[in-house]
């Protein structure tokens, strides 16, 4: 079972343009299309910064909700792999909510990339899925929890409900890719160090907050239903 990402953009963000291609893709396209990926992920870094308390008081109202309305819906939820769609449609639901805070930024992240291309197939690939999966992440249906714990309980723990193994098929793929600098060396104008400074600072905020709270959002919300991670 994977755990979910924090209640802000994933670190990946933040690497996405930290470095820029050498000669190899240095050309003019190569080189524009690197200004333009440098100027929009540091937009997104601080779009992702700013998203971190807003992402994470939208789901502790989220969770304080659950409690009012479904609380220990899933009790007696059974210790075994049977479990693990249910959980697994939490860590959906609060991908939901992180993703969809900063929803605007991501959108307008991808339409900047959308028209970049480099020259490097590799690198101008993984650029490309990072955005496609950022605006899949965003735009996430919010999934019925109460209603969909509630079907499987009544069922004896013995039948997932369809939506949840509908959202669940749809989620799981959406790994964001490795930018792969391996294949580069730092290539960045000098005009553009500050931003790129910014963006590894940001990098290192969002994944401090991805550890301290990812994980916790995950477990506080399976136990307000009552489900077993």
């Amino acid at each position: 079972m994977r755990l979910p990402l924090a209640p802000v953009l994933a670190l990946a963000v933040a690497l996405a343009f930290a470095a820029a291609p050498t000669a190899a893709l240095a050309g003019s396209q190569d080189a524009a299309a690197t200004h333009a990926g440098i100027t929009a992920g540091y937009a997104l870094a601080r779009a992702a910064v700013a998203t971190i308390p807003v992402a994470q008081d939208r789901i502790e109202r989220y969770n304080s909700k659950l409690a009012r309305e479904c609380p220990d819906v899933g009790a007696g939820t059974p210790e075994t792999e049977a479990s693990e769609p249910m959980s697994a449609e939490v860590a959906a639901a609060l991908w939901s909510i992180s993703y969809g805070a900063a929803a605007g930024p991501i959108k307008t992240f991808t339409r900047a990339i959308g028209p970049l291309h480099w020259t490097n197939a590799r690198f101008n690939r993984a650029v490309h899925r990072l955005a496609t999966t950022l605006s899949e992440l965003a735009t996430l249906r919010m999934p019925d929890l109460c209603g969909d714990v509630r079907a499987w309980t009544a069922s004896g723990f013995t039948t997932v409900p369809e939506d949840v193994l509908e959202i669940d098929h749809h989620v799981e793929p959406l790994e964001l890719p490795e930018i792969p600098w391996g294949l580069v060396t730092p290539y960045v104008r000098p005009a553009e160090t500050g931003l790129v400074n910014y963006i590894k600072r940001a990098e290192t905020k969002v994944a401090e907050a991805e550890f301290i709270k990812g994980q916790k959002d995950w477990y506080q919300v399976i136990e307000t239903l009552g489900l077993e991670p």
